[in-house]
């Protein structure tokens, strides 16, 4: 079964402590060693994304930052796992990074199930 993680937090946090860093980066190269990670990636800030959105039947284009977002996606990982339990745990793992490595850090990971993985 395959899980998307979707690491949601305020982007004034500052850049993240070269400690949690290299934690990370540990957990991830051994996570696709043992092929529970199957990809991971982090976002750019939002002032240089957009937004395309329908409403009333016109399409609109909205530029970053969004003022109204208190919290933003900053990152994923698809996760390969034999249960949403085991999805879980990895994900408090990672969770369990930034609590130790960057503490006064505050966010969330959201996990669901994938339906649909293109190739």
């Amino acid at each position: 079964m395959r899980f998307l993680s979707i690491v949601k937090a305020s982007e004034n946090q500052g850049p993240p402590p070269q400690p949690l860093l290299d934690a990370m980066a540990k957990l991830t190269e051994d996570s696709l060693r043992d092929g529970s990670l199957v990809q991971t990636g982090g976002l750019s800030a939002s002032s240089t994304a957009a937004r395309v959105r329908i409403s009333g039947g016109k399409l609109m284009v909205t530029d970053g930052p969004f003022a109204e977002a208190k919290e933003v996606v900053g990152g994923y990982a698809v996760l390969e796992a034999k249960s949403r339990a085991e999805a879980l745990e990895a994900t408090r793992q990672f969770m369990q990074l930034h609590q130790q490595h960057w503490p006064g850090w505050e966010g969330e990971c959201e996990i669901r199930e994938l339906c649909f993985l293109a190739p």
